[in-house]
């Protein structure tokens, strides 16, 4: 295969090497905007992965004793690196992606803001002092770095989600092993050459590929791992934390969602639809928080359905390096079959197609969905019960508050909601009452540097981000200390 011109040459990063290990094993990634192979990304061997695990214990004394100004001065370096090199960067991850290029941008750059918050928030790891029991008793409270971690990252979001967990890990004085998604590589590569080159140690990160499922059974046997992170499906991360019990190991989850959104009667439907479709379409509505069961209040139905579906029918689907372009392709052939399914199962049972239900008429090649609003979807279509990871749409409309929150909570999944009203009393029982581990009320932004954010239910457990996510990656140790014998 030949690789493209534009495209960065793909290597595993172990123990402070890059290795183009092609000829042991590789496979193609594909632009799903044109269904082309534009590189080849090589896969770990058995002994890759032992090298790499031994090299990320090696380096775990080394890294957390480092002095922590030089820690942070890394850090920072690294997010202003990332950010220096965006174009270049968000050029890679839209043909990975297939978003479109003026997104990607502003992941990079998310991305890079990642590194340096946390360099910042490391400063602020505190322990504390607890008055004792005499005079002579001191108890003291420590954070120390849990260890080496293993970290899986997803394809969606391939530059913020690998700065999430890499920047998490090392900033708490961890060392890791991640394994990024296969379909969408270049990204978490650029990021760790952004880190060494900011003189991150070698050893302190390790960037591999290969069979996801081959991966994860070698990291989580090993017992120098101590916690891992992952960002998926429920299926696969119940897989995994199963295998992660058996050594006790700690666990941050962050899986599978279905968003509601509730649209109150006092809402501005305008505003609202607008704000909707950006949220629906970003990343082609392949994004685990993005709004998909839109409960509407019955008195504003028909002026929401006549603000949604001409928006959704206007948006230009195409290459996202086409700037015209405002969403660009799903991530494989699989995802438009899926869609598909899911559409002709819910008009099956009565659903009505509004606008889109099929691939554009207009694309040759790639992997394209056009945006999609369902009406009158019943509670046994698949639809409503799974997670559809596309530009798909369900609205219906709810007559009580009380309806609408009891469909929000009716799914297993606890990830985000939404609502949109002026009213407090409706608002407060939003924020009581709706189970889920983030709730945008007049707004879709709930993932962000400074706060936490991680699901509940089967949705997962453990946060990311904020001064939360950084504690996942270390341990508490209790120090009791009498100091009578010392006198």
């Amino acid at each position: 295969m030949t690789q493209h011109v534009n495209y960065p040459k793909l290597e595993m990063l172990i123990d402070g090497q890059w290795l183009d290990c092609t000829d042991r094993g590789s496979e193609p990634v594909v632009n799903p905007a044109t269904g082309d192979a534009i590189g080849q990304l090589p896969h770990a061997t058995e002994a890759d992965l032992d090298r790499a695990v031994k090299s990320a214990s090696a380096a775990l004394p080394v890294w957390r004793a480092r002095p922590l100004a030089e820690r942070v001065g890394i850090l920072k370096r690294a997010g202003q690196l990332i950010q220096e090199r965006s174009e270049d960067i968000a050029r890679w991850l839209t043909m990975d992606t297939g978003k479109p290029l003026a997104e990607a941008t502003g992941e990079v750059m998310a991305a890079g803001a990642t590194f340096e918050w946390y360099a910042e928030e490391s400063r602020r790891l505190y322990g504390k002092t607890v008055p004792g029991k005499n005079p002579e008793h001191s108890i003291s409270v420590l954070l120390q770095p849990v260890g080496v971690c293993a970290a899986f990252s997803p394809w969606n979001f391939p530059a913020t989600l690998s700065a999430r967990k890499i920047a998490g890990a090392i900033a708490a004085g961890c060392s890791l092993v991640i394994k990024p998604a296969e379909e969408t590589p270049s990204a978490a590569i650029a990021v760790a050459r952004a880190l060494m080159d900011a003189g991150l140690p070698s050893g302190v990160l390790n960037v591999v590929f290969g069979v996801p499922s081959e991966i994860s059974d070698y990291l989580l046997n090993r017992d120098e791992i101590r916690k891992f992170s992952f960002t998926g499906s429920t299926a696969v991360g119940k897989i995994l934390a199963e295998k992660a019990a058996r050594g006790l190991k700690k666990a941050t989850l962050e899986l599978g969602g279905h968003a509601p959104a509730i649209i109150c009667e006092d809402a501005d439907v305008e505003r609202v639809a607008d704000a909707l479709v950006q949220a629906k379409c970003r990343t082609a509505g392949q994004v685990c928080i993005a709004p998909t069961r839109v409960m509407v209040a019955e008195s504003l139905y028909e002026k929401f359905i006549a603000a949604i579906v001409p928006r959704m029918a206007s948006v230009r689907v195409g290459d996202g390096l086409n700037p015209e372009s405002e969403m660009g392709p799903l991530i494989g052939a699989r995802r438009v079959s899926t869609m598909k399914e899911l559409v002709e199962d819910a008009q099956s049972k009565g659903a009505q197609v509004l606008c889109g239900g099929k691939a554009p008429d207009s694309q040759t090649g790639g992997y394209f969905w056009m945006p999609t609003v369902l009406a009158d979807v019943p509670n046994d279509a698949r639809l409503m019960n799974e997670e559809p990871f596309g530009p798909i749409m369900l609205v219906q409309k709810y007559k009580t508050l009380d309806a609408a929150i009891s469909e929000a909570n009716r799914l297993p999944y606890g990830l985000a909601a939404y609502v949109f009203t002026q009213n407090s009393i409706t608002r407060r029982r939003a924020v009581n009452e709706i189970e889920s581990g983030a709730l945008g009320i007049n707004s879709f932004y709930v993932s962000m540097n400074e706060a936490p954010f991680g699901g509940i239910k089967e949705s997962g457990y453990g946060v990311e981000m904020g001064s939360e996510g950084l504690r996942e990656y270390l341990n508490i140790k209790l120090v009791s200390e009498d100091f009578l014998g010392l006198r």
